[in-house]
């Protein structure tokens, strides 16, 4: 598989009031062509600060990439993304055109000043500018239809309130694609649905994914539905990458600690409510500075002053499962 986008040692730090969060830590991770990679972790895990880094939407300051690099290489082109300044025309012509972002609530997304239609209709006329009014028009009533939005002509002149929730997902969907991006990024596009329209949405989303050949990053809380969309998976934990490698290995032979707690914790119809294993304590304080291993505090396999002290390495199996831990030293 072609290689379209490389982040390498990535380091990400925000420069507070109250401290340093070391929001993202040696991070590194390839997405090919063609491919959904599935990024998972808790809340504080550094799955967004990952892909603003990548889309150059970063609040800089507080935050500041500190070491690594983000390299985009589409077809003859070879971008270091990090290098470039955010608000240049280089990098406004990735952002949308090549690399775009579905948002985790579309609600907070759209303008509520402004009809859905005039939103869409203005991220392709910025980006596209030789495009006539009829082509803009065209383009994005085709889109509103493709995502599964009824009477596209109609809710092309509605305002953000006047849609449901999965319908106003479907709409910032389509908003995604009016450059026909080659990476999409879906930030928990299904948090604030219901199961029945969350699986509508996942359906989707693989369907787009395929009839546009373009990659996808899915992040997600929900290692269930990780594993379902995703070809490969990402495991996060406090702003470091645990665990790695194709999705059916790491779901069916989850290597770190962590990814096996993520497992255990998710509900089956077939257990009584009692069976639940939640995994104990809570995420650390973003201002504290890990020697050892990030999980060490709420690891029921830690092995004492190793696990504390001392960075497990990265260890790369021949399938490319990855995983950093002491346990696979």
């Amino acid at each position: 598989m072609q290689r379209i986008l490389e982040v390498k040692d990535l380091s990400i730090n925000f420069y507070l009031r109250e401290g340093v969060v070391h929001a993202l830590t040696d991070v590194n991770f390839e997405v090919f062509e063609n491919e959904t990679l599935g990024v998972i972790g808790e809340s504080g895990s550094g799955k967004s600060v990952t892909v603003q880094s990548i889309l150059g939407i970063l609040s800089q300051p507080p935050a500041k990439i500190v070491s690594g690099s983000i390299r985009f290489e589409p077809e003859s082109r070879n971008l270091e993304l990090n290098l470039l300044p955010t608000y240049g025309d280089t990098y406004r012509n990735v952002r949308w055109n090549d690399i775009s972002m579905i948002f985790q609530e579309p609600m907070s997304s759209f303008s509520p000043l402004h009809s859905i239609g005039d939103q869409i209709s203005e991220a392709l006329t910025l980006h596209r500018p030789e495009l006539s009014e009829t082509d803009v028009l065209s383009v994005c009533l085709g889109l509103l239809e493709k995502v599964g939005i009824p009477s596209p002509a109609m809710f092309f002149k509605r305002y953000p309130h006047e849609f449901s929730g999965g319908m106003r997902q479907r709409a910032m969907i389509a908003m995604a694609l009016v450059c026909n991006p080659k990476i999409l990024i879906a930030d928990e596009p299904t948090t604030a649905l219901d199961v029945t329209i969350e699986a509508q949405i996942l359906e989707l989303l693989e369907s787009i994914k395929s009839e546009f050949n373009m990659s996808m990053i899915y992040i997600s809380h929900d290692l269930a539905v990780i594993g379902e969309i995703s070809d490969r998976i990402l495991v996060m934990y406090l702003g470091r990458v645990v665990e790695s490698g194709v999705a059916d290995e790491v779901i069916d032979n989850p290597l770190h600690p962590y990814t096996r707690a993520l497992l255990k914790s998710i509900p089956k119809i077939d257990q009584p409510i009692e069976s639940l294993d939640p995994i104990e304590g809570s995420i650390p304080s973003p201002f504290e500075v890990h020697t050892g291993c990030p999980f060490y505090s709420r690891c029921t396999e830690r092995l004492g002053e190793i696990c504390l002290r001392q960075k497990p390495a990265h260890k790369t199996y021949n399938n490319g499962h990855k995983v950093s831990c002491h346990l696979h030293a």
